[in-house]
């Protein structure tokens, strides 16, 4: 599995065109999540697999870095270059790092396609 810590993460998040992937439940990306980020809830992944752009690397994000972790493997097994987030969410909010709150703002749009996806940033 291949892992990036959190402040190599951030970096890249601040970069504002990462295909950041949250794998948690949708109540707990409701909660606070990383700005840019999108809902695939582990339990859905695969059946949404075709949602993922296999031309850019994904991040994959949730709360502790464990179901990431598995999901990390799952993409890398299809071929994807896939990371899971160290820490996850928790570390990120811990950090003091701005969430986003509510619904994922991109079911409408299209993912692999940076320019068409909404990006909220900072806390609401």
């Amino acid at each position: 599995m291949s892992e990036i810590d959190q402040h190599d993460f951030a970096a890249i998040q601040r970069q504002g065109n990462a295909q950041i992937i949250d794998v948690r439940e949708i109540e707990e990306f409701d909660s606070g999540h990383v700005p840019g980020a999108v809902s695939i809830p582990m339990g859905q992944f695969m059946a949404r697999l075709a949602e993922v752009d296999r031309s850019r690397p994904v991040y994959l994000i949730c709360a502790t870095g464990r179901r990431s972790a598995v999901m990390t493997d799952v993409l890398t097994s299809e071929g994807i270059a896939a990371r899971s987030v160290a820490g996850g969410t928790r570390d990120w909010l811990a950090a003091g790092r701005a969430v986003d709150r509510g619904p994922d703002k991109t079911s409408s749009a299209d993912i692999t396609n940076p320019a068409s996806v909404p990006i909220e940033r900072g806390s609401r």
